[in-house]
């Protein structure tokens, strides 16, 4: 029986803009991206799909990641007001809410299993017994739509609108992040060249070493 995953589904769009917006929302160059999974009303992503495994091997469990920093700001307000705790508690005492929430946590894996499994890791953000951030439920509420994370849908509608000023980031800002990912995609072409020459390298050397070991033998015997 093979231990390979199935073929991965087909990510949602992202262009180049995009990468560049998400690049300048977040800071850095994304990691991971697979593409956008929600868009802000003001045309930009908010919500990203990211790889269950990083680039470098790593796991990432948040496949559903918020990349707006005005969303995001808002939500840490929530969080600081108690309202995960509260959600918490109401886990406890609200079978139905419960199963809800249970069911959100198995359309999360259900969703990251279908590009990648990650063996022995739960799904996210505290799911499915209690809240541990509300950035991730409310990444998967936007991504899968209403009416899949209950918790998450109920933070949306405790948040102000936060595309009502504009986009979070100016055109200024997506321009000069697009050319950090223009100079962070050839450092990685030239990494990628460079260990391709030196893998062929030293598989030439290898051949060497056993062709000279078998001369070796030969004059021997």
């Amino acid at each position: 029986m093979s231990n390979q995953n199935p073929p991965a589904p087909d990510a949602p769009e992202v262009s180049d803009h995009d990468v560049a917006a998400i690049a300048a929302q977040l800071g850095r160059v994304p990691r991971g991206l697979r593409g956008v999974a929600h868009r802000c009303p003001c045309g930009n992503p908010d919500v990203v799909e990211t790889a269950p495994r990083l680039p470098d091997g790593t796991p990432f469990p948040t496949l559903y990641y918020l990349t707006c920093p005005r969303a995001a700001s808002l939500i840490g307000t929530l969080e600081a007001d108690g309202v995960m705790k509260e959600q918490t508690a109401r886990l406890a005492e609200d079978p139905e809410l419960a199963a809800a929430y249970r069911g959100a946590h198995e359309d999360y894996i259900a969703r990251r299993d279908a590009i990648e499994v990650l063996e022995g890791f739960p799904s996210a953000g505290g799911m499915p017994d209690r809240v541990k951030c509300l950035h991730v439920l409310v990444g998967h509420s936007l991504a899968a739509g209403e009416g899949v994370n209950p918790l998450g849908d109920e933070a949306i509608g405790m948040l102000e609108q936060w595309w009502a000023k504009g986009p979070c980031v100016s055109p200024a800002e997506v321009e000069a992040a697009g050319e950090r990912v223009l100079r962070n995609r050839a450092k990685n072409a030239g990494r990628d060249h460079a260990d391709t020459i030196a893998a062929k390298e030293a598989l030439s050397a290898e051949r060497a070493a056993r062709k000279a070991a078998a001369e070796a033998e030969a004059e021997e015997s």
